[in-house]
């Protein structure tokens, strides 16, 4: 099977000069994780800019500064196995696909899983491909703790526990950002340097100011803004049917409960890809 087979001809891209605010506007309005960045008046790609550049790096403005430079590519007659390949070695969700440098398609980990991986029988069970150490958090977590422990495992999914342990919903990076805003907060740094002389000299004293962004999250919990009841599969579910489930959901994480109905890992398409790629 070719990239061009499976890659997106209509995507969505940005273009630089450009800014965050445009940018996660776009995000928002077409439900998209991340965009390519090209030139201005060209299709030249240059970059590529994800919800997580803009999360972390509150303070910048322009795309330039943030995105990703010299992204990964392929060419749309490379093979899918390739694509795999360099997403899994570059631990990427998204590929650009150029011809002679300028953008003509995109490859996510969603259309691995939508357009390619659903169709192959790869009967290998789940648990064979799922994360085991996961970030969970009890439902009545407030978001800013519950962010910053989904950014500790360095993951863009969290999963929500009831009091009596088991799974009650998950999170993404996405509803992180839906709940948040990015907000100046300005700092007084004093600093006293004494003169020299006797006991009695006057201090010299400096005052720094510092203003730095960063995120603010509303005042709700975990339980407000989690997806209840999520889709889950089991140890032994197939690859395949994983990735169907995903496809007809249209979701990129699912939690993986063994047969006493307790949580034990995640599987994301970004996993289930390494099965095309092994």
């Amino acid at each position: 099977m070719l990239v061009k087979e499976i890659m997106s001809e209509d995507i969505h891209y940005i273009h630089v000069p450009g800014n965050r605010a445009n940018a996660l506007e776009l995000m928002r309005d077409k439900n998209v994780s991340g965009l390519p960045v090209v030139k201005k008046g060209t299709k030249e790609i240059v970059g590529v800019l994800t919800r997580t550049d803009l999360v972390e790096n509150p303070d910048e403005e322009q795309i330039a500064l943030i995105m990703t430079r010299n992204p990964i590519t392929a060419s749309p007659d490379d093979d899918v196995k390739e694509i795999a390949d360099k997403m899994m070695e570059n631990n990427i969700r998204r590929v650009p696909i150029t011809e002679n440098g300028a953008l003509v398609g995109l490859v996510t980990a969603s259309d691995m899983i939508n357009n390619a991986l659903w169709k192959m029988e790869v009967k290998d069970p789940v648990e064979d491909y799922m994360l085991r150490n996961i970030p969970t958090t009890w439902e009545r977590t407030p978001l800013n703790v519950a962010f910053g422990i989904m950014r500790y495992f360095n993951l863009k999914v969290l999963l929500a526990l009831n009091n009596e342990g088991k799974l009650s919903g998950i999170l993404t990076e996405t509803d992180f950002i839906d709940e948040s805003e990015v907000v100046s907060e300005r700092t007084v740094h004093n600093t006293s340097v004494g003169t020299e002389g006797d006991k009695w000299s006057w201090d010299s004293k400096s005052v720094l100011y510092v203003i730095k962004n960063h995120l603010k999250f509303s005042d709700k919990e975990v339980r407000d803004v989690a997806t209840p009841d999520p889709v889950i599969a089991t140890t032994k579910t197939p690859v395949q049917e994983c990735a169907n489930k995903m496809k007809q959901k249209k979701i990129e994480q699912i939690p993986v409960i063994d047969v006493e109905g307790d949580l034990v890992g995640l599987v994301r398409a970004i996993d289930l890809i390494r099965a095309i790629s092994d």
